[in-house]
């Protein structure tokens, strides 16, 4: 009779699909570096006393016990591995001043000319995989390993978010994630991306870089939030539009710094007033505003995107502003 392994119950809702489409990018990633070689990146060793050197390496000086902890190693064959390099003279160790009964770990000098070799190894191999690559796809590539990190570490990720101008491609993840939060949040309907993606038509084709800006803001490559300026429909007046922040990104100030780009912006090209159109179920972003000198001007009930809601004309006196007054991040 057969031994067939029964799936944990923790497990019954993930798919055979899902587990296979892991195993087959683990086979593939692991090939296409090397990693397999018994000989690593044609050196005398293997993968797992090259990664125990370089923890060595970083860390300077670490303990056994610290490593078997960082590398899930089995303490006993980490203790064999040390001796080895104990024995081919890449370590030396030293009594814990902490601990008597304790011993310090660091590398000779030869063991530290043998990292400096890894590392170069690496990241020479490294290069070779990404010099056929454009720029776009490295930076595609950058941005989902630290996706599936992030993932796979189950929190968040610690990379500062950035914000860029606008480059090709990035309306489309502005029309895109507007068009998704806004329906998933509020219910909105169609109408709403298609409001969306005729501003950002209308942007990209009357672009006056001198007088409009567009903020893109992301981490680790992945796209997060934006806002734009564009001109308004009189002399001196400038619009703020499509203020969005992911929901990846919410509670980290990311919405007043984006205002706040905004406005130094409009003030640096001599704009003297700066209106927005909102709803007032749109309770966040109005906060920001409140709080970066706006002030309501206008409201007006009306039946858009598949809802009865209340819009608002929001304005900022920018002649009026000092430097006290912008958002607090």
């Amino acid at each position: 009779m057969s031994h067939q392994t029964l799936p944990h119950p923790a497990f019954a809702e993930i798919g055979d699909d899902e587990i296979e489409q892991i195993r087959a990018f683990n086979r593939f990633y692991t090939n296409r570096i090397g990693v397999l070689d018994r000989a690593f990146m044609d050196t005398p060793y293997t993968l797992t006393e090259a990664r125990v050197i370089y923890e060595l390496a970083a860390h300077g000086t670490t303990s056994a016990s610290r490593l078997t902890e960082e590398l899930s190693l089995d303490p006993a064959y980490l203790s064999r591995l040390l001796k080895s390099f104990t024995d081919t003279g890449l370590l030396e160790t030293t009594r814990d001043p902490a601990d008597g009964r304790g011993r310090l770990l660091q590398l000779t000098l030869r063991g530290r000319g043998v990292a400096t070799d890894l590392a170069q190894r690496s990241r020479q191999r490294i290069a070779a995989l990404l010099e056929p690559m454009s720029e776009d796809g490295r930076r595609d590539l950058g941005a989902a390993m630290a996706s599936v990190q992030t993932l796979l570490s189950g929190g968040k990720s610690t990379a500062p978010i950035t914000i860029r101008p606008h480059r090709i491609g990035d309306m489309g993840l502005v029309i895109s994630s507007q068009a998704k939060a806004y329906t998933e949040t509020y219910g909105w309907n169609g109408e709403y991306e298609a409001l969306v993606a005729e501003i950002c038509a209308a942007f990209i084709r009357n672009f006056d870089p001198a007088r409009e800006h567009c903020w893109i803001a992301e981490r680790d490559g992945t796209f997060l939030g934006s806002i734009f300026l564009v001109k308004g429909s009189t002399e001196g007046t400038a619009k703020l539009r499509l203020l969005h922040v992911d929901s990846a990104a919410r509670g980290e100030g990311l919405g007043s710094k984006l205002v706040n780009e905004c406005i130094t912006f409009a003030k640096s090209a001599d704009y003297r007033r700066l209106e927005l159109w909102t709803n007032d179920i749109l309770v966040s972003a109005r906060r920001i505003y409140v709080a970066a000198g706006f002030t309501l001007e206008n409201e007006e009930a009306h039946h858009s995107f598949g809802m009865d809601l209340m819009g608002q004309i929001w304005a900022l006196d920018l002649a009026a502003l000092t430097s006290g007054n912008a958002v607090s991040a």
